[in-house]
């Protein structure tokens, strides 16, 4: 579960415990939580590593297994819990999630609507948003994911912060007792224009609306919509491209045309016999290029602020 501390705040600085999830690194690319059972084993390709030896051990430690090989125990941090999740819907990443809590303005004490719970990616960092006084009320109108989420949120430790609940929101909206209560509301429906007007009455004065959508004509419509309660209507693309950075060999005296840095052009002069020499040898720069699995198109962002009454 989410580590808290003695106040029962989320905490990443105290030693694992028995009974704890943690994140078990072996590289960026491949990770995967596991429940600390003191007297349980994980095998991988690097050995047998026991829990026993995990347990006192801060977040952060690197662990041996019999081998002689090691991995990472990391804190299962909302960042790295959505990308060892269980995918039972397409996900939202790093990059939305981020955008959509700035722009919420979601702080510690908030009260959040969610409806689309899906996988919970956007939920878990929502709860660690609004901790330790806020609250998020996600809402599936299927009862099965509405289900898994919640066994989710046990296993990360988010009961006291997320409450699940089975509702179609598209056709009964939110429900009344959250009326004029919401500082935000984060829509993940197909048809969202459906629930904006339900939204509306949630919303305290001058609070946040954010709908994700897919295709640019649910924007359109969920636009459309909102014009006549809503003001500062935005909607963004988020479209993240991360980069590769490593020492390669290159030959000086070659055209580098495959995006290394290098030093900038000086101007030419007499060189010596000794000089061309080295030149010619193969010497170490920092090589730069994208990387090969970088995410393209995810979906649209439309941000939208309740108007307040004159």
């Amino acid at each position: 579960m989410l580590p808290t501390d003695e106040l029962k705040s989320i905490s990443f600085t105290r030693s694992i415990r028995d009974g704890d999830l943690v994140i078990v690194y072996e590289r960026h690319d491949i990770m995967k939580a596991v429940k600390v059972c003191d007297g349980s084993t994980l095998q991988n390709r690097f050995g047998v590593f026991k829990h026993s030896d995990w347990i006192g051990k801060p977040f952060g430690s690197k662990a041996l297994s019999n081998k002689g090989g090691f991995v990472y125990l990391l804190a299962p941090t909302p960042e790295l819990w959505t990308l060892v999740l269980s995918h039972r819907t397409q996900i939202l990443y790093i990059a939305d999630i981020s955008f959509v809590i700035m722009f919420l303005e979601i702080v510690p004490g908030c009260l959040v609507l969610e409806s689309g719970t899906g996988s919970g990616s956007l939920t878990t960092s929502l709860a660690r948003a609004v901790a330790p006084t806020g609250h998020v009320y996600t809402f599936d109108f299927h009862e099965q994911r509405a289900s898994s989420a919640r066994e989710d949120f046990e296993k990360t430790g988010l009961t006291s912060l997320v409450t699940v609940g089975v509702r179609d929101i598209q056709g009964q909206g939110f429900p009344e007792e959250f009326v004029g209560l919401a500082d935000s509301v984060f829509l993940d429906l197909p048809q969202p224009w459906l629930a904006i007007p339900s939204a509306e009455r949630m919303l305290k004065q001058d609070g946040m609306l954010c709908s994700f959508s897919p295709c640019i004509e649910q924007v359109q419509r969920s636009v459309e919509t909102l014009r006549s309660k809503f003001t500062d209507i935005r909607t963004f693309e988020v479209l993240l491209r991360t980069y590769e950075v490593k020492e390669g060999r290159t030959e000086s005296n070659q055209v580098d045309g495959g995006g290394s840095v290098g030093l900038p052009p000086c101007k030419r002069r007499l060189r010596s016999k000794e000089s061309d020499d080295m030149d010619n040898e193969s010497s170490t720069t920092v090589m730069v290029r994208p990387c090969s699995e970088a995410r393209g198109h995810t979906g649209y962002l439309t941000f939208a602020r309740l108007r307040c009454l004159s």
